[in-house]
């Protein structure tokens, strides 16, 4: 069983490295022929991402021995192996490419993060001023809330520890999404499907599968931060009903 924990928690980094896969979709509405595009940009995006992740850990081995990269100074593979390709000066090399990656990532994950509290508004669900787009169409409201709660995330614990929550509450969400394609394939048969749910019913239910067994190894293995993730998921459970019932109480005023 502890074999399968470290599993687990050496999983956290590759799954937050290929997050932001879905990102696409927060914006779904504002893209031309969305049916097409969507999928497509995923499906692209996805595996663009695989192949540059494999080529470069297969240049990672063959530079670096086995050992030398489980004994990397502070677990920093990539210095390691700038330092043996270009010597000294790999240091700064690679944090240059570390900084554009992540300000290119970042530029991304941030404007496409506020459609997201976006969309929630304009269901009812979050802020009404959140909804509002400036004159230069974008939800700056969401943004400056955006900003405001990243903030007091990151001075609320060490990277590895955020990521750890991060990491567990981002795949127990994924398992919820999968899941509604079962419900609604049940309760709404007849509604149009634009997007093709490939492989089901198996692939989503593996997945499910996985994404539970690797949510309950971090809650055993790993349980500083994911039982926060989790406790903090579920709040948003009688938020939600709170909100819908304050929705229904107005609409009957």
């Amino acid at each position: 069983m502890a074999a399968f924990g470290a599993i687990a928690a050496a999983m956290v980094g590759s799954i937050f490295s290929s997050d932001s896969w879905h990102n696409v979709t927060f914006v779904a509405s504002e893209i031309r022929n969305p049916k097409r595009n969507v999928g497509l940009s995923l499906a692209l995006g996805t595996v663009m991402v695989t192949i540059l992740y494999i080529l470069t850990n297969i240049m990672y081995t063959g530079i670096l021995s086995l050992n030398d990269m489980a004994h990397a100074d502070k677990d920093r593979v990539a210095v390691s192996v700038s330092q043996v390709i270009f010597g000294s000066s790999g240091t700064v090399i690679i944090a240059l490419m570390i900084m554009v990656s992540t300000f290119g990532c970042n530029n991304g994950l941030i404007m496409a993060g506020a459609r997201v509290y976006y969309s929630m508004a304009k269901d009812g669900l979050f802020f009404k001023k959140v909804g509002a787009l400036n004159r230069n169409s974008v939800p700056a409201f969401g943004l400056w809330i955006q900003c405001l709660v990243a903030s007091l995330w990151c001075l609320s614990g060490r990277y590895g520890d955020l990521l750890d929550m991060i990491s567990f509450v981002v795949v127990m969400f994924y398992m919820l999404t999968i899941g509604g394609i079962f419900i609604l394939r049940k309760k709404r048969p007849d509604i149009e499907r634009p997007y093709k749910a490939f492989g089901y019913p198996i692939l989503p239910l593996i997945y499910i599968i996985m994404g539970l067994a690797f949510c309950v190894l971090l809650i055993l293995y790993k349980p500083r931060f994911t039982w926060p993730g989790l406790i903090i998921t579920l709040i948003g459970i009688p938020v939600y009903f709170v909100i819908g019932k304050f929705k229904n109480n107005k609409h009957e005023n």
